[in-house]
């Protein structure tokens, strides 16, 4: 064999299906060699003791993201992307959000320009529908779906972002007939809207409200009418940062009944409680994201789902503000009410160190099942693999190396996102990823970033395995 770029040498070697001990050659950003006695290489890079894992895959997080009035999001593509590199991530898929009224091939120009040259590993870009016009559904969104934005989110509430059942049965029609995956963000808007103002008339305002305004059959009855919603045009959806057993049953009935309907759940509903919005003044504010954390029977469903196979994909839903500024979570004076503040948490660093931790090291799911709920699953569902996600040869060089053993308590000084702030804060964990490669390039060395900010690229990705073909027309109501 001749000379390669580099070597992973007396690593043990992971991937969704199999663990094995071997080493890893790389030449030209891919893998090209899987064994033992691989030649010599520019650069051998001793694992022994530690595991070789697909680099992470967070196929749901939000950068430079527009977020209201006088609210800025904490973090950018360049502080983003480097956070995510230091939690052992190789790609992440941010949103392009369409503003109403705003053309989705703008939107998709702007996010890129603010990409471009500031990403320290690959990014590839959902899109995000709020404003289903003609015009977007029948021009715009074909062709970007043609060119390799092939998933796009939508919305059942938010002001400017909720969709009615009609233009939800719209846009789930050219995602049929367009080949592209559906991401629904499952919340009834109506019932959050009657809750929040009756609290807040009856003075219920602080951040611990913000979980009593949406409570569980807020995301159940929203499941279960985006799934039916979906079975009407047989179109496949992912219902992301599913938090509780109830809205994960609606999943899974329609699985149990051979719909394609996938489901997301992340870290948050795995080892936060809604206990933690009780903070003094407006410290609860650092956990108010949507759905907000449940309670200790809503995580043991969650993991569950994990474990199970309900939940093919495990994400952070990344959405990072800052705690001590008005720009973020103390939203400024005069809108004083929980339903002001933010929704959003950090999470992209320490996504995958949380699930080792308590999924691996206390055996609820093994290393393979971890390997898959954290990048092969996601490169699968989203057009990537086996490019990405894998460690294979003609895969790209994607790759984290993690010491097993290593324990961190997980604090913000230590962390390398915008936000100024971690609801992790205090966690312990065992095992952590110290060197993260992205197509070959090293980009975290034992802790240290030593890649530039513009190693990552775009990829633009094929159509999900899971999606309806290309041209296939929604299927006539039946009599």
């Amino acid at each position: 064999m001749s000379k390669l770029d580099s070597i992973i040498r007396g690593g043990r070697v992971a991937t969704a299906s199999d663990t094995v001990a071997c080493d890893v050659g790389i030449r030209g950003g891919k893998i090209v060699a899987l064994g033992e006695d691989l030649g010599t290489a520019d650069e051998v890079i001793d694992a022994r003791g530690r595991l070789v894992l697909p680099g992470g895959i967070d196929s749901h997080v939000h950068l430079s993201q527009p977020s209201g009035p006088g609210i800025v999001m904490a973090d950018d593509f360049e502080s983003g992307t480097r956070a995510a590199a230091f939690g052992g991530n190789t790609l992440v898929m941010p949103f392009c959000m369409q503003q109403k009224g705003q053309s989705l091939r703008q939107a998709v120009k702007d996010y890129h320009a603010l990409a471009e040259g500031r990403c320290h590993i690959d990014v590839s870009f959902h899109l995000i529908i709020s404003d289903p016009t003609p015009q977007v559904l029948g021009q715009e969104l074909p062709a970007l779906v043609g060119d390799g934005y092939t998933s796009f989110k939508v919305f059942m509430t938010y002001q400017d972002l909720a969709l009615s059942d009609i233009q939800l049965l719209e846009v789930f029609s050219t995602a049929r007939e367009t080949g592209a995956l559906v991401m629904v963000h499952a919340e009834n808007y109506d019932a959050i809207r009657f809750l929040t103002e009756r609290l807040e008339r009856a003075g219920n305002t602080a951040p611990r409200f913000h979980a009593t305004s949406r409570p569980i059959p807020v995301e159940r009855e929203a499941t279960h009418r985006a799934i039916s919603l979906a079975q009407l045009v047989d179109v496949p959806i992912m219902i992301v940062h599913v938090s509780n057993g109830e809205s994960m049953e609606q999943i899974r009935w329609a699985q149990s009944r051979g719909l394609k309907v996938f489901g997301e759940t992340c870290p948050q509903y795995l080892v936060l409680t809604e206990k933690d919005l009780d903070g003094l003044n407006m410290e609860g504010a650092k956990y108010v994201c949507s759905p907000p954390p449940r309670d200790e029977a809503s995580q043991k469903a969650c993991w569950l789902g994990l474990e199970t196979g309900v939940f093919q994909v495990y994400s952070s839903d990344h959405c990072p503000f800052r705690y001590d500024s008005p720009q973020g979570k103390l939203v400024p004076k005069g809108r004083t009410s929980f339903q002001w503040v933010p929704n959003g948490i950090p999470g992209v660093e320490t996504r995958l160190p949380i699930l080792f931790s308590e999924g691996v090291v206390k055996g609820r799911i093994t290393l393979n099942q971890f390997v898959g709920l954290t990048a092969t699953n996601h490169a699968k569902m989203y057009g990537l693999h086996p490019k990405k996600g894998t460690i294979a040869v003609g895969a790209d060089a994607d790759i984290a190396i993690w010491d097993p053993d290593r324990k961190v308590t997980i604090r913000q000084e230590i962390l390398h996102h915008g936000s100024d702030y971690t609801p992790y804060e205090g966690l312990e964990v065992t095992g952590w990823p110290v060197t993260t490669i992205v197509r070959g390039k090293t980009v975290v060395r034992d802790g240290a970033l030593v890649g530039s900010r513009s190693a990552g690229h775009h990829v633009s990705r094929e159509r999900s395995p899971y999606a309806a073909p290309a041209g296939t027309p929604a299927p006539p109501a039946r009599g």
